[in-house]
């Protein structure tokens, strides 16, 4: 049986979309059978995160409403055992039933190891829908108080929904940075309350391989691309390192 990850975050702009897309194209590297879910209704950006700008992928709306099947879900040209549902168009969560989304990733559960929905930034209408019936959940965050506070109140809904299953990403770090502010990977999870997933650095390979209209793992393995590796494998189960930070 599949699981089902929900990527969120506490406001916009922290890369929640790229890192979901990275990450699932390093499950997918790994011989996972992947599933992307564009969730992010009315903001679809997940296709060009994942290098399938210009492709035309089916939506999950398409599968829900028994337009399509399942099985096609559109494959990445590039990267073997990954498949892409975007975000309809006209369908906004309000108009789709939490309970038949919820039926649609059981079946999505029986088909493929991991399923990686990206949720809407924000608490409203929209995270719920892609938080409610995930195993597990990835806040993603960068490295400033506002963010990680955001995170820590993000978290505090999610467990609020029942969910205990919740790690944390730090998105975009620069280790001057942490120098310069004398921070930890304990002061991060003790600010947020959240244990810690990764650590992702800054770097600009991330805007180019979405301007070649390529995956970041086809693009580059360093930098961000070897960090979403590592939370990859640690998503799987195997102990790997975090990246030093200071």
């Amino acid at each position: 049986m599949g699981q089902v990850l929900a990527i969120t975050s506490g406001k916009g702009g922290t890369g929640k979309t790229t890192l979901c897309a990275a990450i699932a194209s390093c499950l997918a590297a790994e011989e996972y059978r992947v599933l992307c879910i564009d969730a992010d209704m009315g903001l679809r950006n997940l296709d060009i995160s994942l290098g399938m700008a210009e492709l035309a992928p089916l939506s999950f709306a398409d599968v829900l409403f028994d337009r399509y099947s399942l099985s096609e879900a559109t494959p990445h040209p590039e990267i073997p055992n990954l498949f892409l549902l975007s975000a309809p168009v006209v369908e906004q969560p309000e108009t789709i039933r939490f309970q038949d989304f919820g039926s649609l990733l059981d079946t999505v559960r029986e088909h493929f190891d991991y399923c990686l929905i990206d949720s809407p930034a924000g608490i409203g209408d929209g995270f719920y829908f892609a938080t409610a019936y995930a195993d597990r959940v990835v806040l993603v965050a960068t490295p400033d108080p506002a963010s990680l506070r955001d995170a820590a109140g993000t978290a505090d809904q999610l467990r609020l929904m029942g969910k205990q299953a919740l790690r944390l990403v730090v998105n975009r770090v620069t280790p001057r940075l942490f120098r310069r502010l004398n921070w930890t990977v304990d002061d991060i999870m003790d600010e947020t309350g959240l244990s810690l997933l990764g650590v992702v650095p800054s770097d600009d390979r991330v805007v180019l391989a979405a301007a070649a209209n390529q995956a970041l793992i086809r693009y580059t393995d360093l930098g961000a691309a070897r960090a979403c590796l590592h939370i990859a494998r640690r998503i799987t189960g195997q102990r790997v390192p975090l990246l030093r930070i200071r």
